[in-house]
């Protein structure tokens, strides 16, 4: 491998499922002097698994700005780094980009080994279109900030993908619902594991199956379709959003049930009353689809 020496190779990691590793992916960390990991201990059991041994270094968020100018030193001098993250592809919401960015400052090489990536995984199983598709990685954890960003992607001509954690799952599909509209989406959870989990409808719909505390496990992606529902020619907007799904939201923020239906009925502009008669009717008809 003496002719691809001095080269940064970007290597990715199955996101879950240990088959999804390639043969390159394995051949490139087996022969490469330096083996850069978001974990050691993580990188660690998949090398031991494929029976590989190489040399590691730690490369994360914490150390990434001076451990950039180490290893662009190590391939300036003739050395061969495979960087790798936790799982999936190295850059894609993970650090690499300062080694990157460090590698074609000083021209070296730096060559895609590619393979998994959890949200083109979720994009194509979610059946929502793929020909174009925005990708933001995680949303903010703030409210005020979260539905910024939505709002800054409300208008675009695209499927929207979107990274989360299980405990704002709620909080962002309640804030996709008010500020995009009704719209086709979906939830994907624990790609190419052994729970792993896509669950396809309204945003109304998974709001109010992701609003409760508790359930939503493992790692998300939320898929979002371009277009705004429309029903007899009428956009599915904030006057028509789901009551339910708002008041599982606030619950699951702290609120009691009261309190959450009172900030439900102000947030969608209507009256405590009627808010209260569509969110009966709405969980009544939740109950006979689960029935």
């Amino acid at each position: 491998m003496s002719h691809e020496r001095g080269t940064l190779y970007l290597v990715a990691t199955p996101i879950g499922n240990l088959e999804d590793v390639t043969r390159r992916a394995l051949r490139v960390l087996a022969e490469a002097d330096v083996v850069a990991c978001e974990d050691t201990r993580r990188t660690r059991t998949l090398l031991e698994h494929f029976q590989i041994r190489a040399r590691t270094v730690s490369y994360h968020e914490h150390n990434e700005r001076e451990r950039a100018v180490e290893l662009a030193g190590l391939i300036e001098e003739g050395r061969t780094v495979a960087l790798v993250s936790d799982a999936g592809t190295p850059g894609v919401n993970d650090p690499g980009y300062r080694l990157v960015r460090a590698c074609v400052e000083r021209g070296l090489s730096v060559v895609p080994v590619p393979g998994p990536t959890a949200f083109v995984a979720a994009l194509t199983a979610s059946g929502l279109p793929t020909d174009e598709f925005y990708f933001g990685g995680f949303l903010p954890a703030r409210g005020h900030a979260r539905r910024e960003r939505l709002a800054a992607v409300k208008s675009l001509r695209a499927t929207l993908v979107f990274y989360e954690t299980p405990h704002r799952l709620a909080h962002a599909l309640a804030d996709a619902l008010e500020v995009l509209g009704e719209r086709e989406a979906a939830v994907a959870r624990e790609l190419t594991k052994v729970h792993e989990e896509i669950v396809r409808g309204r945003l109304s719909e998974l709001a109010a199956r992701f609003g409760a505390e508790g359930s939503a496990r493992g790692e998300m992606v939320l898929v979002i379709d371009r277009d705004v529902i429309e029903e007899e020619g009428v956009e599915v907007t904030q006057q028509t959003a789901s009551v339910a799904a708002r008041v599982a939201a606030l619950e699951a923020e702290g609120l009691d049930p009261r309190a959450a239906l009172k900030r439900a009925a102000r947030d969608l502009g209507l009256t405590r009353d009627e808010a209260y008669r569509r969110l009966t009717s709405e969980r009544a008809l939740s109950k006979q689809r689960d029935e």
